[in-house]
């Protein structure tokens, strides 16, 4: 039997936990592990696309996050070229992006440590629910590298000052400080890190599946252009698409009156089914 390093589950909500399964090594990632999620986030896209997946959960099993890159992969790099590092990177930058594009919510449960390209998986998701024992480090430099991949997404998460700092002092950051500074949205105590992200789940459940998924592409195009007469007129196009949309009528429908939208009740269906 083929062994693997992640796993991923899908529920009858639509709600999938991808989830890194390489404990012993503090879910260290190389290209295995790499291509594995390259595969998940490929099928996660069509489902999402199709309204199958409404939220998908990252995570991972053991005391640590991500440890960041596999010692051993990095041991096999050395010996790699310019064009197969290039290849080696170009597979991390698909998983980045996979990530980071996928049409439906996604939520990031940090419990522990999350160093180098961990930091870049926690910046790609929507929403970061950290433990209060997890940290964060852009390590890069302190071994001559440079977090080169992962930067358009920290920076983004960061600011571009913050990321000056963190990217070339490799300094630990705590949970506390990576609240303050953006990378994380709350904090939790350890124990209760898996009931914060059950009751994230739910409210990002009570979301209208179409309207996430555009409002996902929307702020996406924004943020690379955010005040050109075509992005103006794309957030028109897009509201207005919206309204006319059988989930949009919906939508106002049930909120005229006063009763809770279909999609809404759907997933109430579904956890009365599971009980």
């Amino acid at each position: 039997m083929t062994q693997t390093y992640s796993n991923l589950n899908i529920d009858d909500r639509g709600v999938a936990r991808l989830t890194l399964n390489r404990p012993e090594v503090h879910n260290a990632f190389d290209d295995s592990l790499i291509a594995e999620l390259n595969e998940h986030l490929a099928k996660l896209h069509d489902a999402a696309r199709h309204g199958e997946v409404r939220v998908v959960v990252l995570g991972s099993e053991g005391k640590s996050f991500s440890a960041g890159a596999d010692l051993n992969w990095m041991k096999r790099m050395v010996e790699y070229d310019f064009e197969g590092n290039l290849a080696d990177s170009r597979k991390l930058s698909q998983l980045m992006h996979g990530l980071d594009s996928l049409p439906c919510p996604t939520v990031c449960r940090v419990q522990g440590a999350a160093f180098g390209g961990a930091v870049g998986l926690a910046a790609c998701c929507d929403v970061v629910i950290a433990s209060e024992k997890a940290k964060f480090c852009l390590s890069e430099v302190k071994i001559g590298l440079s977090p080169a991949v992962i930067s358009p997404y920290v920076q983004r998460a960061l600011g571009s000052r913050q990321m000056r700092r963190y990217a070339l002092t490799a300094e630990v950051i705590d949970a506390d400080k990576a609240l303050e500074l953006g990378l994380a949205h709350q904090i939790v105590g350890h124990d209760h890190i898996d009931e914060a992200v059950s009751e994230m789940i739910e409210t990002l459940l009570a979301g209208s599946p179409q309207a996430q998924r555009a409002t996902k592409s929307l702020l996406a195009e924004v943020a690379r252009d955010a005040d050109s007469k075509a992005t103006r007129e794309h957030t028109c196009r897009v509201i207005s698409e919206l309204r006319v949309s059988a989930e949009g009528q919906e939508g106002l429908t049930s909120f005229f009156e006063k009763r809770r939208p279909a999609w809404a009740d759907d997933n109430t269906n579904s956890s009365e089914r599971r009980s």
